[in-house]
């Protein structure tokens, strides 16, 4: 069994506080043949700068910015290396240091912590996380070749071409160790889409039954069409700033706290570990997880990144219990079963309970810690390189009270070309004063968790 030693457990600490003030998005759709990506970019910069109520004009704004962190999954999709480069010139942020990141599906939430340590450190006091994919330049068959050659080329790629099929054995694997049925998955997918029926951004809403979820066509076994994320172009932008800017910028900032984990690709290689405990965990609670032969922690069952981020960054906020802390999370629902899987890795519930908190109904609007009121990946959107980028703008709009404001408007359903729903409703959490949120890639290799914290 592995045991990780003192040095790799310890716990980030910024230099100075982090904080986000505003956020801005883009429509997510399969294609946008109307826009060029950088475009598509500025939409969703120009909605950060305009529509926040920030305190200066989007000129003087852009005139405090002194660091971009670029983030996109692949150069593949829009043929165009560098891409940060004709991002960050289009935007009029010329000549500002950008730095383009690369991490997978978790490309948007590595983009909002290289930002986060541009400011803690000093280097920077305003930072622009900007992430976008423009996936629709190439037919679907290609991309999601692309996308599977983010798992070991040397292995898993070759046993399949599309990601569902690299979850589908987890989700076997899953339901044979903790007993999780096809109704609770479907269950996800229910509330996922609903949630995404209500806001304007999403590419995939509709209001479905757990039949409707367990009818739709077959993806991989036993992972059903309406269990997984789609292919999108879109794009999101997230402000940070060092404190005195915030409040200079913002009466609504939120402290950030954000980090990392990473592991193996290959998921055949990832041997057995003594589970980092979160906070409010104990050895006893997990005597016996391993009671089947063959299990091991994190198996196929579990991400150890998505543990490990949670490690680092709710001790870094000094959360002692996520579920009875935190108001809201977004979770990486790019399927139903890594939603689930990830409910443990975050400590939602115990490892072998995470069934419970859809079942219980702690993970709906009015539950203990609603997930993805967004519409999640499955719902809304899985631009990747924004995605981790998307969850921190709505976890940030909860915080500020601003659900209404972005999701509400008639206005902004006109300017995507889409009425609001007559039987619309508000999704804002009450008094939200804590959210988290999960930007995970691959099988599992890299993960993020971000925690945002009223400051206001």
């Amino acid at each position: 069994m592995i045991v990780l030693r003192e040095g790799n457990l310890r716990v980030p600490r910024w230099n100075r506080k982090v904080y986000a003030v505003a956020g801005g998005l883009t429509e997510y759709k399969k294609f946008c043949p109307e826009m060029k990506l950088e475009e598509q970019v500025m939409v969703a910069f120009r909605q950060m700068l305009e529509a926040n109520d920030l305190k200066l004009s989007p000129v003087e704004v852009k005139g405090l910015i002194n660091f971009i962190a670029a983030g996109n999954f692949a150069d593949h999709f829009q043929d165009q290396l560098l891409c940060e480069a004709k991002v960050t010139d289009y935007l009029g942020l010329d000549p500002m240091y950008d730095i383009g990141v690369k991490t997978g599906g978790a490309t948007g939430g590595s983009t909002v912590l290289t930002a986060a340590m541009a400011v803690a450190s000093g280097y920077a006091d305003v930072a622009l996380a900007v992430g976008w994919e423009r996936m629709s330049e190439v037919d679907t068959r290609t991309g999601n070749y692309y996308i599977s050659t983010a798992a070991c080329k040397d292995f898993e790629t070759r046993l399949s071409r599309i990601y569902a099929a690299y979850y589908a054995p987890m989700a076997v694997r899953f339901a044979w160790s903790y007993g999780l049925s096809e109704q609770t998955r479907a269950k996800v997918a229910v509330k996922n889409h609903l949630y995404a029926y209500y806001s304007p951004y999403a590419q995939q809403p509709g209001k479905y039954t757990v039949e409707d979820v367990l009818n739709s066509p077959m993806s991989t076994y036993p992972l059903r069409f309406l269990e997984c994320c789609a292919m999108t172009d879109g794009a999101a932008c997230l402000l940070l700033c060092d404190e005195k800017t915030a409040y200079r910028l913002s009466d609504k900032p939120c402290e950030v706290y954000i980090a990392g984990g990473s592991h193996t690709l290959r998921v055949a290689d990832r041997r057995d570990m003594a589970i980092p405990l979160l906070p409010h965990e104990t050895p006893d609670m997990y005597e016996g997880l391993r009671k089947k032969e063959g299990q091991r922690w994190p198996g196929f069952e579990s991400f150890a990144a998505a543990r490990f981020a949670a490690y680092f960054a709710f001790r870094m906020a000094g959360i002692a219990n996520p579920l009875e802390e935190l108001d809201l999370i977004e979770t990486h629902d790019a399927f139903t079963i890594s939603d689930i899987q990830t409910y443990g890795d975050v400590g939602l519930r115990p490892y072998g309970q995470e069934p419970d908190f859809i079942e219980s109904g702690d993970a709906y609007f009015g539950g203990k810690c609603p997930a993805n009121l967004s519409g999640g990946l499955i719902g809304t959107m899985h631009a990747v390189g924004a995605t981790g980028i998307f969850q921190g703008i709505e976890c940030l709009w909860q915080l500020q009270g601003k659900y209404d404001k972005f999701h509400g408007d008639p206005k902004i359903w006109a300017s995507f070309g889409k009425r609001k729903p007559a039987d619309w409703m508000s999704l804002q959490v009450p008094n939200a004063r804590q959210a988290a949120w999960i930007s995970h890639a691959g099988v599992g290799s890299h993960v993020t968790v971000g925690v945002l914290r009223k400051a206001f």
